[in-house]
């Protein structure tokens, strides 16, 4: 008989965690990330459907390298970050996928609009570190289509298509540390 691994809370650590995207801009990638997120995991391996997960970023900690875009981004055109402030991720169920994989479902809230996606990701493991934290990392991707979320502008082209692609993939590596 096996022993249940309780539910155990971290916080994520933005400090070594990214939260970053690219989109295809004419014939090649913008890559971009936010600075400014928050959320929590709260993690029980042996049974992952007993496991949550919150994650809410600043919209207007967006960077792509290029002052001008990033305040395009943070405009009505995309963001909207005065009356949207937060992109927001709540769970509503995970699943082992094999191995370290999981298949966490659950909730984006972007620009005021919410959409139930599902985000694969992989335990990356634990460890301690040299004071002593427990820390969890994951690692995760998925590919959204900006235009469910009310991201529409765009430019056509004078050779036909559009400047910005639809689909934007979403890449996050978190690491969290354990609740004292």
């Amino acid at each position: 008989m096996s022993t249940a691994t309780a539910v155990r809370t971290f916080a994520i650590d933005k400090t070594h965690s990214e939260a970053a995207f690219s989109v295809r801009h004419l014939i090649t990638k913008v890559r971009g990330r936010f600075t400014d997120f928050s959320g929590a995991i709260e993690f029980n391996a042996d049974q992952p459907a007993q496991s949550k997960v919150n994650f809410v970023i600043q919209a207007a900690s967006i960077g792509t390298h290029t002052p001008d875009r990033d305040t395009h981004l943070r405009s009505d055109d995309f963001f909207a970050v005065e009356p949207h402030p937060t992109v927001s991720f709540e769970s509503t169920g995970i699943t082992a996928a094999g191995g370290n994989d999981y298949k966490v479902a659950g909730n984006l809230t972007m620009r005021g609009v919410t959409k139930a996606i599902v985000i694969p990701v992989t335990l990356l493991g634990t460890a301690v570190d040299p004071w002593g934290n427990e820390k969890l990392a994951f690692e995760g991707e998925v590919t959204i289509n900006r235009k469910d979320y009310g991201l529409n502008w765009n430019a056509a082209l004078e050779a036909g298509g559009f400047l910005v692609g639809d689909d934007v993939k979403i890449s996050l590596t978190i690491q969290a540390a354990a609740a004292k």
